[in-house]
């Protein structure tokens, strides 16, 4: 059964950083693309950085380039994600899932809030 467990938000101010984490059980980073989503109050989940095994290609979304950057440490078989330049429309809810998570995925985190005030 694949499991992961998502951890390091919190409130920030805007202009801050968060660092969050990602660890998987069932599922392997070194093996299979993975990145993170999110979902903010009232709109749908989005991807916005995933990364690819091997070799390490990544994809940001246009919201977030230039300021979060996708990395994976595969001995701790953790994915992270920095945030640097927080805004407040980068508020909501943020997972980590295969990328791309498929029509069908449903083995969705409890995911971390991030939530970042003016």
């Amino acid at each position: 059964e694949v499991q992961f467990v998502e951890s390091g938000g919190g409130l920030v101010q805007a202009g801050g950083s968060l660092r969050l984490s990602c660890a998987a059980s069932g599922f392997t980073f070194d093996d299979n693309a993975a990145g993170w989503f999110r979902q903010a109050p009232g709109k749908e989940r989005e991807g916005i950085s995933c990364m690819s095994p091997g070799d390490g290609r990544t994809y940001y979304a246009d919201s977030v380039k230039g300021r979060f950057t996708i990395s994976s440490d595969n001995a701790k078989n953790t994915l992270y994600l920095q945030m640097n330049s927080l805004k407040p429309e980068d508020t909501a809810v943020y997972y980590c899932a295969p990328c791309p998570p498929g029509a069908n995925y449903d083995s969705w985190g409890q995911g971390t809030q991030v939530t970042v005030s003016s």
